[in-house]
């Protein structure tokens, strides 16, 4: 074991990576210096999501695997947003979690660990650092994660973000446009913003409809990072603003993610969720006109508490017939503490599990249609990698990191860079394939 050395794992969604990146930065600004080998590090610190049973489930297998070959000497923290609210599941299966760092006091992980390694008592902790004054960022290749806000205000029957996060918080403008600024300096080709919900910026201050706004400053900040991306849209709240300067602009990407978790008017009122599909169509009629392009991803739930084959056929039909580019589905999982955990779970397993696998399947068909589309057109690609045969790996506006697609490239082009790929195949039902047509570098 090496002494003042910390290992880190991140497990969740991209908000939990720049909380890792935050908590890392701290620690070596500290003295720590990372270990890559667990079984070296002093301190070992496992980044929690507990958004989901699956989630939490494993989050318990992380630890518990690690705990195997933990000696006396090391210190295991489980730190993020199981570590905040199911800290008692975590403290019942996992018996060597030395301490617990919930999403609220990651600001804390270093005079939290000094504690530890001194034996004072955790309950003398203070928090050392103001939130808003710490980078809220996350790298990963040539692009970044940015944090524009924390914690959610709406009480979305199904969810327990604003147990463990709490309330909306949104990040100063100033705190945002500096951390974009580094990463401009930094040569970063692709910049992602994400928060709970990244349409109510501003919300908190009784400011309306910021996002808008935040964008052009950040452009302004960042004038080298080609690429803007946004994710994690709410409906209802995708103004015409938002998508006239999304149209208007070469840099933000003609992208939304917008999870709208169903779509029948009484199944989202029961998940208390915005139940106007008019107003949804609408909505998603008019990005599409003032982007003929844009690529649309969203989110879906099966088997919510009283959801009817009738509730599910709506459900069906309107993924029919939106064509989103992409779709993810998830069964519903009863969360305590939630709105609908006092509804009876009356949709047994076996058929929401049968009606995600439906919807998975008609999806696989609409995006497989979608991407023949795009057969003999020419793409720009953020290149992001190198196969054992040559074959270059990345990524196009279509397609945000981890979730969605790939595009496979042969000939040359530097990694790290957005070049031209002209299309001429698909791979699958979700990636394509295309060769370099220059080595001319998109700015």
């Amino acid at each position: 074991m090496k002494p003042n050395t910390f290992h880190l794992v991140s497990l969740g969604c991209a908000k939990n990576t720049v909380d890792s990146t935050t908590m890392g930065n701290l620690l070596t600004k500290q003295g720590y210096i990372f270990e890559n080998d667990p079984s070296k590090a002093e301190v070992i610190i496992v980044n929690t999501c507990g958004f989901i049973r699956p989630a939490r489930e494993e989050a318990i297998e992380t630890i518990n695997e690690l705990s195997k070959k933990k000696s006396k000497k090391q210190i295991l923290v489980a730190a993020g947003c199981m570590a905040e609210r199911f800290s008692d599941e975590l403290k019942m299966h996992c018996k060597k979690i030395d301490a617990f760092v919930g999403t609220r006091k990651i600001n804390q992980i270093t005079q939290i660990l000094n504690n530890l390694r001194s034996g004072t008592s955790l309950r003398s902790v203070t928090p050392q650092f103001d939130m808003d004054k710490l980078s809220q960022y996350a790298l990963q290749g040539n692009s970044a994660y940015l944090k524009i806000a924390d914690g959610c205000s709406r009480r979305c029957a199904f969810c327990g973000i604003p147990n463990i996060k709490g309330d909306w918080h949104s990040r100063p403008v100033e705190e945002i446009l500096q951390d974009a600024a580094v990463l401009d300096a930094q040569g970063v080709r692709e910049l992602i913003l994400i928060a709970q919900d990244t349409t109510a910026y501003g919300i908190d201050r009784g400011e309306k409809d910021a996002l808008p706004k935040l964008l052009e400053q950040i452009e302004k900040a960042a004038p080298n990072i080609p690429w803007i991306r946004i994710l994690y849209a709410f409906p209802g709240f995708v103004s015409d603003h938002l998508i006239d300067l999304m149209a208007q602009d070469n840099h933000i990407l003609p992208y939304l993610d917008i999870p709208l978790q169903h779509a029948h008017p009484e199944t989202l009122k029961r998940m208390l969720r915005p139940s106007d599909m008019d107003s949804v169509s609408k909505t998603l009629e008019y990005m599409r006109k003032r982007m003929p392009h844009i690529a649309i991803r969203s989110t879906f739930i099966t088997g919510f508490p009283g959801e009817t084959e009738e509730e599910f056929t709506a459900l069906y039909q309107f993924i029919e017939s939106m064509e989103f580019d992409r779709v993810g589905v998830f069964p519903y999982y009863s969360e305590k503490d939630t709105p609908s955990a006092k509804f009876a779970d009356d949709v047994p397993e076996e058929v929401k599990l049968e009606r995600q696998e439906h919807l998975y399947l008609l999806q696989q068909e609409i995006s497989h249609d979608i991407n023949l589309r795009f057969i003999g057109k020419t793409l720009d690609v953020l290149i992001e990698g190198i196969q054992e045969d040559g074959m270059l790996v990345g990524r196009s506006y279509r397609d945000a990191p981890e979730i969605d697609g790939l595009v496979f490239v042969s000939g040359d082009a530097p990694l790290g860079e957005i070049v031209p790929v002209q299309i001429t195949g698909t791979v699958g039902d979700y990636d394509l394939i295309g060769s370099a047509k220059t080595l001319d570098i998109r700015h």
